[in-house]
């Protein structure tokens, strides 16, 4: 493969908004949530900020984006270390089955190592069985079950 067409994951620059933000509202859509204007706006903030624990890589193939992970570090009542939450993962649907999802959890997972993290952890709906294939490839499904209260 010509390097310029290799896969790569970097960390989101301010210049990918345009190309983040249509693969932000297709996530939503799959999840069936229309977050507001704000809450995207002061999520993307986040990554830029040094101060919030919250991060964004992408996946690039020359200079199109593909796909993007968000991740947090956060403390743990069950380790020393902090654990890091994979929070969100999108892949373009037309770069689907090219390993780019494992590309960008095994770019968390760097990061989560290079932070000394004891855990590095997602979910997913019961009904996604074809992110599952993925998560079933790359790591091990421990039974968990998430309840959910509004506040």
């Amino acid at each position: 493969m010509p390097h310029s067409t290799q896969l790569r994951v970097t960390p989101v620059t301010a210049e990918d908004f345009s190309a983040w933000l249509p693969y932000w509202q297709l996530y939503q859509q799959f999840y069936k949530v229309n977050l507001s204007q704000q809450i995207t706006a002061q999520t993307w903030q986040r990554f830029f900020d040094e101060h919030s624990p919250v991060y964004c890589a992408v996946a690039r193939q020359g200079e199109q984006v593909l796909g993007f992970v968000h991740y947090v570090f956060h403390a743990s009542t069950w380790a020393v270390e902090d654990f890091c939450y994979l929070e969100d993962l999108f892949v373009a649907p037309e770069a689907r089955g090219q390993q780019v999802g494992k590309h960008l959890i095994e770019y968390v997972q760097q990061q989560a190592r290079e932070q000394h993290c004891a855990r590095l952890y997602w979910h997913t709906q019961e009904s996604n069985k074809t992110a599952q294939r993925l998560y079933d490839w790359v790591a091990e499904k421990p039974g968990v079950i998430e309840y959910r209260m509004p506040l």
